[in-house]
């Protein structure tokens, strides 16, 4: 009491002190700095472990841990399917602390035909269709690799690739995936991240391993021919792609589009009815939403010659959409408003976009190849290294098994007169033996190492002034020979081994040493990947006649032009109306409706420019070879509001005609 009553801020001044001290040892942060590093780090998160693909294995983070949990559970093509709950929730436990939904998408994605050019995944069950309609829950589906994605992991127990703990640190997933073929180009991939999105068009594995084998012998090959092997994308769907302007350029520069075309034939019944028939349309477009387009423009009115729309599609006919036609449609023209009008024809944009050394980069088809090149470089030779290890350690072995069975009463002696294990394994390692026998069989490189000798192994090792001093691993192995291996057989088999073995060595050596061996192998795989897997192109091309003259393709000739009064517009070689005899009754011009008649008939070139004029005082201007013509003389042609866009509704019509040959002066 007395101290508080003599000075009452005491206990302020303490608070006062405090204060200053805890701030003394806080960082001032400004808001913005921090924002702009939180939101840095965040995007990169994003783009490195979601968004984007690695450009090596073609594969996002959770496509990885799927297949690679999938080769750990042995869920390979050659075994039973299993559960995809159980693959989900092994991945979601082990690698992946995400949703359970980001991570069964995936694997049904994986899955579909439709989504990816190889699929990586065989699905038992519903995955989904080319409508749209999503897949069963993965409770009710079972899943397994296809033998495609056991390419992808070939080698992945011989150290080829580095890998990371997992968020528990109690076990480790690889950083890539040691893939035999470019899966970036063959599946794809795209996705969206911050800043950032990529979207990869699927390739055909045949033409891709020919450009990665053609760039492997010579890396100076122009992107000229190089798209000599990969022309184009080669889509699950298939489909036309027209033209390849956009394909260059994105090849060239990492972005670009690629124009598909759904694929189309003419069907025509006996009672002389055309249908169009679709059975291919472009990636990632729904069946139902092309259908659904259609109806709705039929509906509308927005198009004609179209009576009906329905879709045959079964098990047989993955895709197969009849677009029935009325009597007097122009199936070419009705394509071609189709094609404007719906997703019968799409445009897919091209964003190559994908992660370089932990850094997203947007690349040209010449680098993905090129660094697909380097990884598997990188690949075999670390493979290779590995295989040399393990040959020289168990041909290191071998040779003091062979020195123990040329000193076979020797060993028996020590070992019998040991106390224990570690006294006969000191006294076998101070042994000096008899090196007679192992020399004639030990191969030297030029400055005559023993090509046998693991690195690391303790000096003073092997034969030495002909005589052996074992190892410690030697030592150890010969304390645990069973006395089955002390007959002569055995003796001659493990020096068969040895032989073997030194073979391999030596095969291994050349590799490591031999710049043209190490491509030969890498040639020599992607080869055998390609006769294995390799299928004929599904996406063909056709040329974009918006860049060519379409008038170079069709032949100059006198054709003649009608026009009923109705609208209905045709034109027809002019041979086809001759001139009658006396008495000759003379052909019928076209067959129309009763209360319809012609009103125009000019003779014309068919490299000459038709004049469209209007009652409301319009003009408009057509080629007379894309106007409608027919084999049959009587058909009643096309409504001329297919090809110029004039106002029906409001009663406008065609009210003269005039051919124009060349617009001078």
């Amino acid at each position: 009491m007395s101290d508080n009553t003599e000075n009452p801020n005491v206990t302020g001044t303490t608070d006062l002190t405090t204060a200053q001290s805890v701030s003394s040892k806080v960082g001032v942060v400004t808001l913005e700095e921090e924002l702009k590093k939180s939101f840095i780090d965040y995007a990169m998160s994003v783009i490195v472990d979601r968004a984007l693909p690695d450009v090596r294995d073609g594969l996002k983070p959770v496509h990885r841990r799927v297949l690679f949990d999938m080769y750990d559970l042995n869920a390979v093509n050659s075994g039973p399917t299993k559960k995809s709950a159980r693959i989900v929730g092994d991945v979601v436990g082990r690698f992946h602390p995400h949703g359970d939904s980001a991570v069964y998408e995936t694997i049904v994605r994986m899955a579909q035909w439709f989504s990816m050019r190889d699929p990586l995944i065989f699905g038992q069950g519903n995955f989904g269709n080319i409508d749209g309609d999503g897949a069963a829950a993965m409770r009710y589906t079972e899943v397994k690799m296809t033998k495609i994605a056991e390419q992808m992991l070939a080698d992945i127990d011989k150290e080829t690739v580095d890998t990371y703990p997992n968020y528990d640190g109690q076990e480790q997933i690889p950083e890539v995936l040691p893939t035999k073929f470019p899966n970036l180009l063959v599946n794809g991939s795209s996705g969206i991240a911050v800043g950032m999105a990529t979207n990869i068009p699927t390739h055909n594995l045949s033409e891709t391993i020919d450009a990665v084998i053609a760039l492997l012998d010579n890396p100076d090959l122009t992107l000229d021919e190089l798209m000599q092997f990969i022309p184009g994308p080669d889509f699950p769907t298939g489909g036309i792609i027209v033209g390849n302007d956009g394909i260059k350029k994105a090849y060239q520069t990492g972005r670009g589009r690629c124009i598909i075309r759904s694929r189309t034939r003419i069907e025509t019944d006996k009672s002389g009815r055309q249908t169009i028939i679709v059975d291919e349309i472009p990636y990632v477009v729904h069946k139902v939403d092309i259908v659904n387009q259609i109806t709705n423009l039929v509906k509308e009115k927005r198009i004609e010659g179209i009576s009906d729309v329905i879709d045959l599609s079964d098990k047989d006919n993955a895709v197969k959409i009849a677009i029935e036609l009325k009597r007097d449609a122009f199936p070419e023209a009705v394509l071609n408003n189709l094609y404007q009008s719906t997703q019968l024809q799409a445009s897919f944009p091209i964003n190559m976009v994908a992660l370089v050394g932990n850094h997203p980069k947007q690349l040209s088809l010449k680098e993905i190849l090129t660094e697909f090149v380097k990884f598997r470089r990188e690949v075999v030779t670390r493979r290779t290294v590995f295989d040399l290890r393990k040959a020289r350690r168990i041909a290191h072995v071998n040779e003091g098994l062979m020195v123990a069975k040329a000193n076979i009463q020797k060993i028996i002696d020590i070992i019998t007169s040991s106390d224990n294990t570690e006294d006969a394994r000191l006294k076998l390692l101070a042994q000096s033996w008899d090196g007679q026998m192992i020399s004639t069989v030990i191969q030297r490189t030029a400055e005559g190492v023993n090509i046998a000798l693991p690195q690391g192994v303790e000096e003073g090792v092997g034969l030495i002034d002909g005589h052996y001093h074992l190892s410690d691993a030697q030592a150890r192995a010969i304390l645990e020979l069973r006395l089955s291996k002390l007959t002569h057989l055995a003796q001659d088999e493990i020096k068969d081994n040895y032989n073997a073995l030194l073979a391999d060595i030596k095969n291994f050596l050349d590799i490591l040493n031999n710049p043209e061996r190490l491509k030969s192998e890498i040639r020599n795989e992607l080869v055998e990947v390609k006769e294995k897997f390799g299928s004929p192109r599904r996406s063909t091309f056709t040329v974009d006649l918006g860049k060519v003259d379409k008038g170079d393709l069709i032949t100059r000739r006198d054709v003649i032009v009608t026009l009923s009064e109705q609208g209905y517009i045709k034109y027809q070689d002019i041979a086809t109306y001759e001139s009658q005899g006396r008495g000759g009754r003379g052909k019928l011009a076209t067959k129309l409706k009763d209360e319809d008649y012609v009103t125009k008939v000019i003779v014309a070139s068919t490299h000459d420019r038709m004049m469209f004029f209007t009652n409301k005082g319009r003009a408009f201007v057509r080629m007379v070879y894309d106007l409608p013509t027919s084999d049959s003389r009587t058909a009643k042609g096309t409504p001329v509001q297919n090809f110029i866009n004039i106002d029906i509704a409001n009663g406008e019509r065609i009210t003269a005609l005039l051919p124009v040959s060349d617009f001078n002066g």
